[in-house]
């Protein structure tokens, strides 16, 4: 989920120092050539082989997983790759907008449609003509070129790359529409959403000769879906006793599939089976610590993959040392910290749930804000004096402080272990003069013009402006803030970019954009939600369509079918994605709002606390002089310190390689997503993550480099078409069954406050 939270950053993964730290904590990137079951005995090499060898990327990840040949008579822009990828796209853009409004939403990967179109294209080479149309004239085609072939597989996987995840602007139709019930066009969301998602387009292209074309700049990430392409396209034979990958992935598919009809209809508390619950009904303290959709979640545990996968990703992907690293920040914040700001009545604690997204009074009612917004759709200050100050939960509160910890963090920590490196390898992305053998291979097609990007950023920037100026009324933000917001995103996409490239480590803006605009424009929500959206979102748009061009640039894509796909994917996910949102809300009653139903929309919940907290009433009422948080700003500094202290003891001791080993970004922002994630979220990825990346890593390392990914891409695949199915088949009929099972939680007095004469509906009283 990207950014979901909005007051943190995305967890980063392992830096490439960190991975040659100790073989047993591999990230995905480094141990790819043996997962993927690459032949550890290399074949004799040919003369040009061994040229390109001397020519090899300096990056021993990349030396060792991407190919250095390139077959230029691959066919690319093929009738199956438009079919197969518009179809990818398009499928997993109305996925993952479907799944996102549900209480346990699903991000289906591309990695899942990476798999499945194999053999789809395979069938299709096979059975489509060949014949040839127009033959001798110029625009001689046909519709099956030969084989199903890697260089289509890749674009394919460029538009799914498109579909994946979710749309960030969709956030604020969804606030706008449903949360502040104000009036917004479908035209007026398009723009929004067209624009920002094409934004940072404009100024990738133009950063592409630092951030692509060097061999400094490798992109760990892509290394997964490279070695994924090898062992697709690799022949494969199936091993004595065992299944080949394929035949593994329909397996899992049916088992998933056919799984998901018990969490998904028939006994939904699989969701969270949070059994302490049920032997204290009538404990608030109980409830408290054992619940884990409301509560700290001690031993819950979750039976249904969309519980796991849906905020942090699919466990298995995450390699041991990352997933270590986000259980000890988990185990810090969760069972340490809360317990003790709740018990020590810090900021009121004991009035308000110990796990909560709501905002509140200071009674421990909650906070009606409707009642202070005038008809302007501005704050009316009179109001808020009468309703009084704003209150958030503990662990609300507490987040965010952990947000602004971890973005300090994640700038001192690559700044110390990190910063020579970048440092060397930044400066010669600029000086660079000799070029890797991917570099000179890709020279041989004909590149994108620059002036194509430019046209893109202009027009989209005027874009901008047009529907901030024209429709100021439902978007409130004024044309200086679209500029302000264009040149945060500029002049952080390089520095950003470089650390992504290089360490997999990607800070976040969302907080520095929310604090500026809601600094300087208070009181205007929806123009703090834009304002954030193209600050941030602009920026983080161009670092993915920057790191697609790098996959494109190690699989030896043409540069103008890359951008044509990376194009049009883009527009048919915005305009799918808006679609089903908009089909969505407009069709499901009280959608985000009947917390009884499974479309509690826990993500835009999220974004509207923060659409309220820094723009209605502002960060100077909430976190500045005016505040009841301010101390919360002590984060800042406790999180620039923590990477130092680690810094100095990997000093002092250097032969204890295990405390170079402590991520303190990743440590510290481990619960960047909580809220909407809850406490079972996080402990069953956790128990599942330490199965995969460390139990079968070690002691089934075989099955884990062949199945590992395979499993992860058949669960989220199967899940998805059966979630799907229930719904056109179930949901849409309202036909549901009421007992016992479907109680998600089954921990009612778990969000009840614990204050002395705090009255709440079905809570007991305090005296």
């Amino acid at each position: 989920m990207e950014e979901s939270t909005d007051h943190g950053i995305r967890n980063p993964l392992l830096s490439r120092g960190e991975q040659d730290e100790d073989i047993s904590y591999t990230s995905s990137s480094s141990a790819l050539p043996q997962a993927q079951g690459m032949p550890s005995k290399p074949k004799p090499k040919t003369e040009e082989e061994e040229i390109h060898e001397e020519e090899n990327s300096p990056v021993e990840q990349v030396a060792l997983t991407v190919p250095t040949t390139d077959d230029t008579s691959l066919p690319v822009l093929t009738f199956r790759m438009w079919v197969l990828g518009i179809l990818s796209c398009a499928l997993l853009s109305f996925l993952n907008q479907f799944f996102w409004y549900r209480t346990e939403p699903l991000t289906i990967t591309a990695i899942s449609a990476q798999i499945a179109v194999v053999p789809l294209g395979q069938l299709m080479a096979s059975k489509i003509t060949n014949r040839v149309f127009l033959r001798g004239t110029r625009w001689e085609f046909t519709l099956n070129p030969g084989p199903f072939n890697v260089k289509e597989h890749v674009l394919i996987t460029i538009f799914a790359n498109s579909g994946a995840g979710t749309v960030y602007a969709i956030h604020v139709v969804t606030v706008v529409k449903v949360f502040y019930k104000k009036h917004i066009t479908f035209f007026v969301s398009f723009l929004v959403i067209i624009t920002t998602q094409v934004l940072g387009f404009g100024w990738a292209g133009i950063f592409r000769r630092y951030l692509v074309e060097p061999a400094a700049m490798w992109w760990p990430a892509n290394l997964v879906q490279v070695s994924l392409f090898r062992a697709l396209h690799e022949k494969e034979n199936r091993p004595k006793g065992g299944l080949t990958r394929t035949q593994f992935f329909l397996i899992a598919f049916i088992c998933s599939f056919a799984y998901y009809v018990f969490p998904g209809y028939l006994f939904e508390m699989l969701t969270s089976l949070s059994w302490i619950c049920w032997i204290f009904p009538n404990s608030v303290l109980a409830q408290q610590l054992g619940s884990g959709l409301y509560g700290l979640g001690i031993g819950a545990i979750g039976l249904d993959w969309s519980t796991i996968s849906s905020y942090l990703g699919s466990p298995l992907a995450s390699p041991w040392f990352a997933t270590a690293n986000v259980a000890a920040g988990y185990v810090i914040v969760m069972y340490v910290l809360t317990p003790l700001f709740y018990w020590f009545n810090i900021y009121n604690a004991k009035t308000f749930p110990i796990f909560s997204d709501e905002l509140f009074k200071s009674n421990g009612q909650e906070y009606n804000i409707t009642a202070i917004i005038d008809s302007n759709f501005h704050l009316d200050i009179a109001a808020y004096d009468r309703e009084g100050p704003l209150y958030l939960s503990v662990f609300f509160a507490m987040t965010y402080g952990v947000g602004f910890a971890a973005l300090t963090a994640t700038i001192v920590h690559v700044a110390l272990f990190h910063g020579r490196e970048i440092w060397e390898q930044s400066r010669s992305s600029f000086q660079e003069k000799t070029m890797d053998i991917h570099t000179k291979l890709m020279r041989k097609y004909k590149q994108v013009p620059e002036w194509w990007f430019i046209v893109i950023l202009v027009v989209n920037i005027a874009a901008t402006i047009f529907a901030c100026q024209y429709y100021n009324d439902q978007l409130q933000l004024p044309w200086w803030g679209v500029l302000l917001a264009c040149g945060i995103a500029i002049f952080f996409t390089l520095p950003i970019g470089i650390i992504t490239a290089i360490t997999n480590q990607s800070p976040g803006l969302n907080i520095i954009t929310e604090y500026i605009i809601g600094y300087i424009y208070p009181g205007y929500p929806v123009a703090n939600m834009c304002f954030k959206v193209y600050g941030y979102i602009s920026m983080s748009q161009a670092i993915t369509f920057l790191q697609d061009f790098k996959l494109g640039h190690y699989m030896k894509i043409p540069p103008r079918a890359m951008f044509m796909a990376q194009v049009v994917g883009t527009f048919i996910a915005a305009i799918v994605y808006l679609g089903t949102a908009w089909w969505l809300m407009e069709t499901i009653p009280d959608i985000c709002e009947d917390s009884s139903s499974v479309w509690t929309c826990p993500s835009d919940t999220v974004f509207y606390d923060a659409s309220v907290i820094w723009g209605l009433i502002g960060p100077r009422r909430i976190f500045g002089d005016l505040g009841t948080y301010s101390a919360i700003n002590w984060f800042f500094l406790g999180g620039a310190i923590a990477p130092v202290l680690v810094w100095l003891a990997a000093k002092a001791f250097p032969e204890q390689e295990w405390i170079r080993l402590i991520n303190m970004p990743v440590l510290i922002g481990a619960t960047g997503m909580m809220p909407p994630a809850t406490a079972v979220n996080y402990t069953t990825w956790i128990i599942v993550g330490f199965l995969s990346g460390f139990v079968a890593y070690r002691y089934k390392p075989d099955w884990w480099r062949r199945h590992n990914y395979v499993l992860s891409g058949a669960l989220d695949a199967g899940l998805a078409f059966m979630g799907v199915l229930l719904y056109f088949a179930l949901g849409l009929e309202d036909v549901s069954l009421n007992w016992w099972g479907n109680d998600l939680d089954g921990c009612p007095l778990a969000s009840c406050p614990t204050a002395k004469g705090v009255v709440i509906k079905d809570c007991p009283v305090y005296n």
